[in-house]
């Protein structure tokens, strides 16, 4: 990665100097990057084409202030932390989806060794997910501000992902190269059976909860409950900039609009 793209990374991050590659760093950055890149595909609908490329994926989070969905996201998280000198490798998952387990490729998740220990990390993958990396152990319950997570034997080697006893994705330990995800990533930006053309969705952690823009209903939860609320062209583009710090010209914010409500929240 170029240090001008770490550096800037980094900074997005809240973290100002080079952290060691150590499990309480991948642990920090896992929870900051929730907290301060949102999961989103606005992309999607903006006609913007997703091509797998490491190198956009980090300019796209870095430079330009925006999120994105699994590929782009845990793709350039896994840049910055083999750039920290973290020993990180690109994991195939599949989705579980009220219809069933869903194909092959359609989630990437990282996987992290430090130390002889195995960890699970997922930057991109909306609400039911571990806020910090998890032991990448089957059989074993743990606790996390985001619920309790269990890796439960699968077949073929994988395992299931459940958070609160909820089938989340089930993951293949075994590291693959970012070409094999092309089929996926095109499916999920093209075919009309992805749930990210169906809607625009821009959802982010807070410390006690999460908001989301599902395209023109904006929905927050935390401690004091839930609220939701429908935006007009103006809201949309405040709230886009004030609780996800994205901005966008006049057309593009006109684009989103037309689009109305999204149902894709719901999964997210």
């Amino acid at each position: 990665m170029r240090p001008d793209l770490t550096a800037a990374y980094l900074a997005r991050l809240g973290v100002v100097d080079r952290p060691p590659p150590t499990a309480e760093t991948l642990a920090l950055l896992h929870r900051a990057h929730l907290e301060r890149v949102p999961f989103e595909n606005l992309d999607i609908h903006l006609g913007v084409a997703i091509e797998l490329d490491d190198v956009s994926f980090t300019e796209k989070v870095a430079l330009r202030n925006r999120g994105g969905f699994c590929y782009e996201l845990n793709g350039a998280f896994a840049s910055l932390l083999g750039e920290l000198g973290f020993e990180v490798e690109l994991l195939e998952a599949r989705v579980y989806t009220p219809a069933g387990l869903g194909g092959r490729f359609g989630h990437l998740c990282l996987g992290v060794r430090i130390e002889e220990r195995e960890w699970l990390a997922d930057v991109g993958f909306g609400r039911g997910c571990f806020d910090e990396p998890i032991h990448l152990v089957p059989g074993v319950g743990q606790q996390d501000t985001a619920g309790t997570f269990l890796l439960r034997p699968a077949p073929d080697g994988s395992l299931d992902l459940l958070c609160d006893g909820a089938e989340q994705y089930r993951v293949t330990a075994v590291a693959r190269p970012l070409a094999d995800f092309a089929p996926g990533c095109t499916y999920h930006q093209s075919s009309p059976d992805s749930a990210f053309t169906r809607g625009t969705v821009c959802t982010i952690r807070t410390p006690d909860g999460r908001v989301t823009l599902a395209g023109t209903r904006l929905v927050e939860s935390g401690a004091d409950g839930r609220q939701e609320r429908e935006l007009d062209r103006t809201a949309l583009a405040a709230a886009l900039a004030g609780r996800f710090g994205i901005r966008l010209d006049e057309a593009a914010i006109a684009r989103l609009a037309a689009l109305g409500a999204s149902p894709v929240a719901g999964a997210l």
